[in-house]
């Protein structure tokens, strides 16, 4: 920081590149399920587009904590209040792990209903049951994971995201690799292969997390030197934030799945190609995220510093670096989009199709880049209510809109996709009037 309550360009960029390193290497896990899925089969391949989205879901519940969690540890840290940072963490902490208990049983009860209820084809179905079941258990290791990084996050030590994501992506396509085709003397165990295998690089972030604290952290100025008790005092103070990132972020997710279950009714094919338009995506939207949650962390700091009338010329800095290096990748996309879709399959006629969808895909991303960099700002000074209202009317207009051109019309799978340009449209502006009004000074949390 160049001076107290100002961040420079490159001030923003330190926080923000080993959060991006570390979420494109996170989403090589996505691209090595996809793409090992793609070589497969066409129906693993859907498959795992409805698999990994309803995971996502269910992890986001607990995903969501751990941002709410992050913007208070943002904020005391700002305050200089170290020693409650790790206060915070250990509370959330032991609030994931009963939360993931919780979810693995509920799941395990009523996710074979609930998937013979959406899914029309049986072979779909088949498939993207036996992820879920295999992939379920290494949710344990993913929230408490997610508390670690909403730790380093929050206190800004974001260098520490960069090494554990390489270490959590070697072990993954390791050992999806290994386990879905058949290596070493193993079984082939194909899609139910993809859901262990990146359960035990869970596993392996968790460990390599654990072994960074006790070795690099300061644990005694931050009160990570030994684990504190649950304190249900401190849990309900957190929770007037945390749950409207859990609802947000849960409700944010569904929304992708419930797509995905639009689109499956359009046929295999349909899905197969919306696969790959998604987990494209997800290399553009991992940079924006880098961004936003950069944004959200340093607001959060920037106004436990008491400066909270530098809050917008920050995010207007934030803002022109996100579009810089999306407006670049979204030229990459325009220009090569086979080239992409063959890093996930290898059938021609579904790296043809793929095509037009994936250039509605990546342009969307010119209204979303505007979208989150605000919305996230505004999460970032705790009005994380408003901030769940701004989202949930943004997806009422988005599901509607998917209802009519998927559900009722059956339009094109391509056409399908301009669902974003409808969201990030309306999600932007609804951020920037809020952001723009000042209603969010002087909120403490």
């Amino acid at each position: 920081m160049t001076a107290i309550g100002t961040y420079s360009y490159r001030n923003i960029w330190r926080v923000a590149y080993p959060i991006l390193i570390s979420l494109v290497m996170e989403q090589l896990i996505g691209l090595t399920d996809t793409a090992f899925m793609g070589r497969v089969g066409e129906v693993e391949l859907g498959a795992s587009a409805i698999a990994i989205i309803y995971y996502i879901v269910l992890f986001m519940i607990g995903f969501g904590f751990s941002i709410g969690a992050q913007i208070i540890i943002g904020r005391r840290n700002g305050e200089g209040r170290f020693k409650e940072t790790g206060k915070v963490f250990w509370t959330g902490l032991y609030f994931v792990l009963g939360l993931s208990g919780i979810l693995i049983l509920l799941s395990e009860l009523f996710s074979p209903w609930m998937m013979r209820k959406l899914v029309s084809s049986e072979a779909i179905f088949v498939a993207a049951l036996s992820y879920v079941r295999w992939r379920l258990p290494g949710m344990v290791f993913a929230f408490i994971t997610a508390m670690f990084r909403a730790f380093y996050v929050g206190t800004t030590q974001t260098k520490t995201l960069t090494l554990n994501s390489i270490v959590m992506v070697v072990s993954n396509v390791l050992f999806n690799w290994i386990l879905i085709f058949g290596h070493f003397g193993l079984p082939a165990l194909g899609i139910t292969g993809a859901a262990i295998g990146s359960s035990l690089a869970e596993l392996v972030s968790l460990i390599f997390f654990v072994i960074y604290t006790k070795v690099s952290c300061d644990k005694q100025k931050y009160g990570l030197d030994k684990p504190a008790r649950l304190d249900l005092a401190e849990l309900k103070g957190m929770m007037p934030t945390c749950i409207w990132t859990m609802i947000q972020h849960t409700i944010s997710l569904s929304s992708w799945l419930i797509f995905f279950l639009f689109i499956e009714h359009l046929g295999e094919r349909a899905l197969a190609v919306s696969n790959i338009a998604r987990s494209s995506s997800g290399l553009i939207w991992v940079v924006l995220q880098a961004f936003s949650s950069t944004c959200s962390t340093l607001v959060s700091n920037i106004i436990g510093e008491g400066h909270q009338e530098k809050v917008m010329s920050l995010v207007k800095r934030i803002l022109k670096l996100s579009y810089g290096v999306v407006c670049l990748m979204i030229l990459l996309f325009c220009l090569f989009p086979q080239a992409v879709a063959r890093i996930y399959t290898d059938i021609p006629g579904v790296i043809t199709a793929s095509v037009p969808s994936m250039y509605i895909m990546s342009t969307s991303y010119l209204l979303h880049v505007g979208a989150q960099v605000f919305f996230l700002a505004i999460s970032g000074t705790g009005s994380t209510k408003t901030a769940f209202r701004l989202e949930l009317s943004s997806l009422i207009v988005y599901m509607a809109y998917c209802a009519l051109i998927i559900g009722y019309l059956k339009l094109d799978v391509a056409i399908c996709w301009t669902a974003e340009y409808v969201y990030g449209g309306t999600l932007l502006l609804l951020s920037w009037w809020y952001l723009r009004s000042g209603r969010w000074k002087n909120r403490s949390i």
